[in-house]
């Protein structure tokens, strides 16, 4: 079908609080040309906007398969929005976002902006989980500043966008591990790093992974910013990848998970050393025993 920038079409979908990365990814996955999140209480809506050169129908068909293992996940609404300058629109739904003491997260376009002495990481915000402007995300750049220490080898598991490498590199650390398991998402990870915040090549190693399964490397700091169950899966493995004195912080836990989440550290060879919480979510720096 011939290209028709008159107007977008739009499909907003509704999931439960937690799942915004599985509405991402699907959106990510279709093909999509931008989308806006909204959080309504326990409830999250993805709004997925689609170029006008195939019928909407079509777009549902692509959008389908990627829904069906998640019943929580519905279509609120679907249906056209003329074209009226959107573009401009979505980048002003991003200003920069001061985090912690010395960090400010912002879209490439708002360069210049960022308040003195703070360090700016760029992120494009597209379709990866970890634009900065969710508590969780914002919880381990807190703790980052307090543990991260300069030349530390740093493992982000569940990378995303790439947001925490890029904000250990840029506060000093030697080295990066980024792994996800979604390579779509590996490679929004790619463009995030290198070309936005200008990151060495050498210093950063991003790859597909599940969680530490293959992970052959030992680091200083280990970042996870991740949901709980995943959280769960990985600890048994976090202190074999620790170097003694190693740290590690985890996100991604609302309250009541993190308190679930501690009571597990003993018998896995950490302990808490700091904590962080910010509306129903925490973030808990670790220790390694």
């Amino acid at each position: 079908m011939e290209r028709n920038d008159n107007f977008w079409w739009y499909i907003t979908l509704r999931g439960p609080a937690g799942l915004e990365d599985v509405l991402s990814s699907a959106a990510e996955s279709t093909g999509c040309i931008g989308s806006t999140v909204t959080n309504e209480g326990d409830a999250v809506d993805l709004q997925v906007y689609y170029r006008a050169n195939q019928d909407l129908g079509e777009w549902l068909k692509m959008l389908q398969p990627y829904l069906e293992p998640w019943r929580e996940i519905e279509i609120k609404d679907m249906g056209r929005v003329e074209n009226r300058a959107w573009n401009t629109e979505w980048m002003d739904a991003f200003p920069p976002l001061n985090v912690g003491e010395k960090l400010v997260v912002m879209a490439p376009w708002h360069a210049g902006k960022e308040d003195p002495g703070r360090l700016p990481i760029f992120i494009y915000p597209g379709s990866a989980f970890g634009t900065g402007y969710h508590q969780s995300t914002q919880a381990v750049l807190t703790l980052m500043e307090r543990w991260l220490k300069p030349g530390d080898a740093v493992a982000d598991i569940g990378c995303g966008t790439a947001i925490l490498s890029i904000a250990a590199l840029k506060m000093g650390a030697e080295r990066a591990y980024a792994r996800d398991l979604d390579p779509s998402v590996v490679r929004e990870a790619v463009r995030n790093t290198l070309e936005l915040n200008g990151i060495a090549g050498e210093k950063l190693d991003i790859a597909v992974g599940d969680l530490l399964k293959g992970f052959g490397h030992t680091v200083d700091l280990l970042l996870a910013n991740i949901l709980y169950e995943p959280n769960m899966a990985m600890l048994p493995d976090v202190a074999r990848v620790l170097k003694p004195g190693g740290r590690a912080i985890f996100s991604g836990l609302v309250v009541e998970e993190g308190e679930k989440f501690k009571e597990k550290l003993a018998e896995n060879g950490l302990r808490l050393v700091d904590e962080v919480r910010l509306d129903d979510w925490c973030g808990l720096a670790v220790a390694k025993i």
